[in-house]
């Protein structure tokens, strides 16, 4: 049974390699370090990431980004085909010394609601305790974000806070997948994977960040059951 969570967006900046020496987000990364190390604070045997992909899949435990699709000049490594937000996920259980066992799990960013759900409560059925959630909100908060002013993204962005500091899972379960996809909310299905996994609980949930420095909306939580 899912006990503990931790939410954390996926821009490629994450990853270090593709800053070099640059400070980047350095609030962010932050934030999503100790939203980790606060998920792994009770010494969990396995955990569960989750994040959006082209398609529902499981992938191999062992896989790791392939940073050179991001930065030509990095000598490829890791699986290019690993979903962006999978692999982001496994780099900061990496960061935070995580060495047990992990899932790593693909939700379709065109999943409908249900699918998601479903999806989640089956996960909730996993001997883990703990799972990762990776995604990002709208990605249209100014007009050079990625998909320019939409007046509709900030109160979205807005209610997925909400949501999770309150540990509203019915909020997250409703939130509209059409509005996320005009929005290009890519965390929206792995948000409602959450929702799945935990159920009729409400947990206790607080947020450590959330802003919209490049016109994306960023958001990190912990929740705990």
């Amino acid at each position: 049974m899912i006990t503990t969570a931790a939410v954390c967006p996926a821009p490629p900046l994450l990853a270090r390699e593709l800053t070099g020496r640059a400070v980047v987000l350095p609030e962010l990364r932050e934030a999503c370090a100790a939203a980790v190390a606060r998920l792994l604070a009770s010494e969990p045997a396995a955990v569960l990431v989750v994040g959006a992909g082209a398609a529902t899949a499981t992938w191999d435990a062992d896989d790791r980004l392939d940073l050179s699709a991001w930065a030509p000049g990095l000598r490829t490594r890791g699986n290019s085909r690993l979903p962006l937000a999978l692999g982001l996920g496994a780099m900061l259980l990496d960061e935070a010394g995580f060495t047990g066992r992990r899932i790593l799990q693909a939700v379709g960013e065109a999943e409908p609601a249900a699918a998601c759900l479903r999806l989640g409560a089956a996960a909730g059925q996993l001997d883990v305790t703990a799972i990762l959630v990776m995604g990002d909100g709208s990605a249209r908060r100014s007009p050079a974000a990625p998909g320019h002013f939409d007046e509709r993204a900030a109160p979205f962005d807005l209610a997925a806070e909400y949501a999770l500091r309150d540990g509203d899972m019915a909020a997250v379960a409703a939130f509209d997948a059409a509005l996320a996809r005009d929005l290009m909310a890519t965390g929206r299905a792995a948000w409602q994977v959450l929702a799945g996994a935990l159920g009729e609980r409400r947990p206790a949930g607080e947020i450590l960040y959330a802003d919209a420095p490049l016109g994306v909306g960023y958001l990190v939580a912990v929740l705990d059951t």
